[in-house]
């Protein structure tokens, strides 16, 4: 007798399902009303790189720039502390360099040096949006394709859920705390789809085999069963994943900021998408044993005659 034990996750799927129909809903909310914070990468602008003398402080940086009307611009370092690049989101002005190092050398004993101050054009321009939107679509059908021709329709249908489900909820956290959203953090978004799609394989591989190996039992202990099971592995994973993303984005500095924050959110949702959205949307199209039976072959007859 198996001394496994069996957690009653499907016994919170309707609390489970609630939350993350709160979290859709403020995540569309906020992508409406606020929409995304796009950088550089999408709206181009103004880079202006300053030399300083000694470690530069990023944050008196930027407040010397608002002072000077400046909000929205990005201060990082460039390849050391005294290497200051400053991305602005407006059109290019031969004087901008000028402007902004009269402004930063304001109270400041040592010397500053304008080393660039040149125009950034969007590397993702309106039409190319549009075919990334459209891309993502595509990608989200085949995918749904390609998991109903492994598995059964309705994991297809389980696993774009949660697929979409996630990059939401990232989008959303992105659009509520108007973080940028650059190309770094695009690539975070495509990372999590793959991290998020794999996981709901491992879970919706071993609930097909749980099916057809326990002919006892309801499709409810069915699916607590192999979400225990698959639970060690999720966890392991995330917990790894979780923590060298966190010392991404405490220490990986202003470039990988965002790439690691979203997808720390990313795997957070991801992991909890996988046990509760995807199998929540097969406990709600009602899976049960005959749709993951493997077909009887029938018994060919056999011609006895001379």
């Amino acid at each position: 007798m198996s001394t496994e034990k069996i957690y009653n996750f499907m016994g919170l799927r309707k609390i489970a399902a609630l939350c993350s129909v709160a979290l859709l809903v403020i995540s569309i909310g906020a992508l409406s009303v606020n929409g995304l914070k796009f950088g550089l990468d999408f709206t181009g602008g103004s880079l202006v790189e300053i030399g300083y003398e000694q470690p530069a402080d990023l944050n008196k940086i930027r407040e010397q720039l608002k002072v000077v009307g400046y909000d929205d611009a990005v201060v990082q370092t460039f390849g050391s502390p005294t290497d200051i690049l400053i991305r602005l989101g407006q059109d290019h002005d031969p004087q901008l360099g000028d402007k902004v190092l009269d402004a930063l050398q304001q109270g400041e004993s040592q010397t500053l040096n304008l080393r660039r101050n040149e125009f950034v054009g969007a590397q993702v321009g309106e039409e190319l949006r549009e075919q990334g939107g459209l891309g993502m679509l595509l990608a989200l059908f085949m995918i749904m394709v390609y998991v109903a021709f492994r598995f059964q329709i309705k994991f297809s249908l389980g696993a774009v859920a949660a697929l979409a489900h996630d990059v939401l909820i990232v989008l959303g956290f992105f659009a509520i705390f108007r973080l940028d959203f650059d190309l770094t953090v695009l690539a975070a978004i495509l990372a999590v789809i793959g991290y998020s799609l794999n996981d709901t394989i491992v879970v919706s591989d071993r609930i097909r085999e749980n099916f057809r190996k326990m002919r006892k039992g309801t499709s409810l202990e069915i699916m607590n069963a192999s979400l225990s099971q698959t639970l060690g592995r999720t966890l392991v994973t995330s917990l790894t994943t979780l923590l060298v993303l966190v010392a991404l984005s405490v220490f990986g500095g202003e470039m990988i900021h965002g790439f690691a924050v979203a997808l720390l959110v990313g795997v957070l949702v991801g992991t909890y998408s996988s046990i509760y959205v995807a199998a929540n949307v097969l406990m709600a199209m009602n899976i049960c044993k005959e749709d993951l039976l493997p077909p009887e072959e029938k018994e060919q007859e056999v011609d006895d005659r001379p």
